[in-house]
């Protein structure tokens, strides 16, 4: 006998906000009659932080600190033990999207050492003869907008030799000059990033020009921090060696899971940088970093 259980959500796209209500349904499916001990459902919010390898064992007081965060849970009885008859059946559910206290609901977020993340769990008890089923659901949670509007603040740059920072011998390195301008470094989750970039002369061939989105995610409490860079994604811009004086369109697209607003709590930090690279035929890299402000207007 084979029951199967699901989570269905009203809103398509499966994100909601703080202070609405998460409406759905519980559908059961059953080719016969099935006699259980009660449907319950939870609804959980929780931040997961993890440690890199390299900080354990540097950080031991940081164990007590890398507790999962609770910020919002809520448990619901959808039916009383009984028998649900064969067929397809649908149980409606609302769970209002409210915390207690002073908490916050953070937007859902999947890093490498943070995860924010909301669930849905549907539990189904059974006899003790029949396997007890279950069913896990993610939807997504926004933070508010920002109410005020945002100012682009558009930052040129230059590239050149002396520039460049970490070079042990400046003497070996080629000549190059490579000019650019990031449309805005505060930027809105919701809007590509853009700006353009020039290679103005280089005595080596340009092999790749490329733009690489990087997540700088911090774990920590007043024992000591641990501050770790993952890259996000990579899009080259450019192949070979291109045209000397042409400007060349930076445009790059938030991925929507992989990116939130900046986020600065007290156990916590998730930011954001850019670096474009650029790749020189003698494989030298060449690599300039801009600081991003991430937010939802």
């Amino acid at each position: 006998m084979s029951i199967t259980l699901d989570i269905r959500l009203k809103r398509a796209n499966k994100v909601y906000h703080e202070g609405e209500v998460l409406a759905g349904v519980v559908v059961l499916s059953s080719k016969e009659a099935v006699q259980h001990q009660g449907i319950s459902l939870t609804m959980e919010g929780v931040v997961n932080l993890q440690l890199s390898s390299k900080s354990v064992g540097v950080f031991e007081a940081f164990y007590n600190s890398v507790k999962p965060i609770q910020l919002i849970t809520s448990n619901i009885e959808v039916a009383k033990a009984g028998k649900i008859p064969g067929g397809k059946m649908e149980i409606p559910f609302e769970f209002p999207l409210s915390t207690k206290g002073n908490k916050v609901l953070y937007e859902t977020y999947h890093g490498v050492f943070v995860n924010i993340q909301y669930m849905l769990r549907c539990d189904m008890k059974r006899s003790l003869l029949a396997k007890d089923l279950s069913r896990t659901f993610e939807f997504m949670v926004h933070c508010q907008p920002q109410k005020a509007k945002l100012v682009p603040a558009p930052v040129d740059f230059t590239v050149t030799p002396e520039t460049l920072q970490n070079v042990q011998e400046r003497s070996l390195l080629p000549r190059f000059l490579i000019r650019g301008h990031l449309n805005a470094t505060s930027c809105v989750i919701t809007e590509p990033l853009t700006g353009e970039l020039t290679v103005e002369n280089s005595q080596v061939a340009v092999k790749s020009i490329e733009l690489q989105l990087v997540r700088v995610e911090t774990c920590g409490c007043a024992e000591g921090y641990a501050r770790d860079a993952t890259e996000i994604q990579n899009i080259q811009i450019a192949e070979g060696d291109v045209c000397h004086g042409l400007s060349i369109p930076i445009y790059m697209v938030f991925p929507r899971l992989f990116t939130c607003p900046t986020l600065e709590t007290t156990n916590f930090k998730v930011e954001f940088e850019v670096n474009v690279v650029i790749v020189l035929q003698d494989d030298h890299l060449i690599t300039e970093n801009f600081p991003l402000k991430l937010c939802r207007v």
